[in-house]
């Protein structure tokens, strides 16, 4: 890979005040590169770490566009990936749920999309890695989940628990017709395999503790998620679970704050106002430093602007630049990145900040251009 220097770029300084740098990438790290870099030219942008995104699951509407619907994950994977380097994400997590449930969390499809992108992850622009969201009540294929962690497959594991939420029917007959529409079952249908399902309550703890011993043992980071109170933190705590993934009230984010676990909340629900389901403000615990990473959740534009709107525009974007980058690559392990550190993964983007919205102009994974808007123009020399 050819060296390449950013000149005239705009970098945050620790009082937040931009400063004109340049940045030097070679072998895929921050670093000297020499004097026959390629330039590329910054000016009038400012440059950031590139986004680490530890959750996100929109690459479902690639695969399943309409109910039923599905396209190759091949197509759906690479229409993704331009999605997310457009979007400045240089580190994607994508969270994979894997279910009891036929369709597009079903054992079958799990195992397609996991050996599609394997296969496709050298053609990837941006680094993907797999987030394995496990539904708890899932033993049919425990053997097979562990054999994953095992096997080096998976690069973060969340603990999920809808089904508990299925039998309750907690959140209407609206909500369970979505369940059962994504399934593709007749709701009869459905309603037998969610009885059968629930035989399996009185193991799910055990299986749980085979899962968080198997990923401790394979070195990753464990997550629960949808944590419902603070015992529930306090009892995923206790398996090495020390992420977690949009608690549903404030004080479950203040126990896990106080515990020193990782906080993650959905940058939609900092970019929309608040929640789409009615529960706690990410903003709102974001401010409180009961939150210290956002996710993209369903979209992935939100990364990007909702750090945007935290910062009251440019002039707060660094600050609040961690939350997106920095913080999640540590909760993950990731130590090579988030920083603009020399040594570093050389993973960053150019941000133009002169309108109304933040765009990116550009994103650079592991030292090499990735994505350049039309907007901003050819700009290595």
């Amino acid at each position: 890979m050819h060296p390449t220097r950013i000149v005239n770029a705009r970098i945050p300084a620790p009082d937040g005040a931009p400063v004109e740098a340049e940045i030097e990438m070679t072998d895929g790290r921050f670093g000297a590169a020499g004097g026959d870099a390629k330039i590329w030219d910054a000016r009038g942008l400012l440059l950031l770490p590139g986004i680490v995104d530890i959750h996100g699951d929109a690459f479902e509407r690639q695969a399943m566009p309409r109910p039923g619907v599905y396209f190759a994950d091949d197509i759906a994977l690479f229409e993704t990936d331009r999605q997310l380097v457009a979007n400045g994400i240089t580190t994607a997590f994508h969270a994979l749920t894997w279910s009891w449930e036929p369709g597009l969390r079903s054992t079958e499809r799990a195992r397609h999309f996991v050996d599609a992108l394997e296969r496709i992850r050298p053609h990837l622009a941006c680094d993907t890695k797999l987030h394995l969201r496990w539904e708890t009540f899932n033993l049919d294929a425990l053997d097979a989940a562990e054999a994953w962690l095992a096997e080096g497959r998976v690069a973060l594991l969340a603990f999920n628990d809808h089904t508990t939420g299925m039998l309750k029917a907690s959140r209407g007959p609206a909500h369970a017709a979505k369940i059962v529409e994504r399934t593709g079952l007749k709701a009869e249908d459905f309603a037998s395999l969610l009885d059968r399902v629930a035989a399996f309550a009185p193991d799910v703890a055990t299986a749980n503790r085979r899962l968080a011993s198997a990923a401790r043992a394979a070195g990753i980071a464990i997550a629960s998620h949808d944590d419902r109170s603070p015992e529930d933190r306090a009892a995923f705590r206790s398996l090495g679970c020390r992420i977690s993934e949009f608690p549903l009230t404030r004080a479950t984010a203040e126990a896990a704050q106080a515990a020193g676990d990782h906080v993650i909340m959905g940058a939609p629900n900092v970019v929309r106002g608040g929640s789409h389901l009615s529960l706690v403000s990410a903003e709102t615990l974001v401010r409180a430093g009961l939150c210290d990473i956002l996710a993209s959740d369903y979209y992935y534009p939100a990364l990007l602007q909702a750090a945007w709107r935290l910062g009251g525009g440019a002039a707060g974007l660094a600050e609040f630049w961690p939350l997106i980058s920095e913080n999640p690559a540590r909760a993950a392990g990731l130590a090579d990145r988030g920083t603009l550190a020399a040594g570093k993964r050389a993973d960053c983007i150019a941000i133009d900040v002169s309108g109304a919205l933040p765009r990116v102009a550009a994103t650079f994974v592991a030292g090499r251009l990735v994505y350049e808007a039309a907007h901003v123009g050819r700009r290595a020399a």
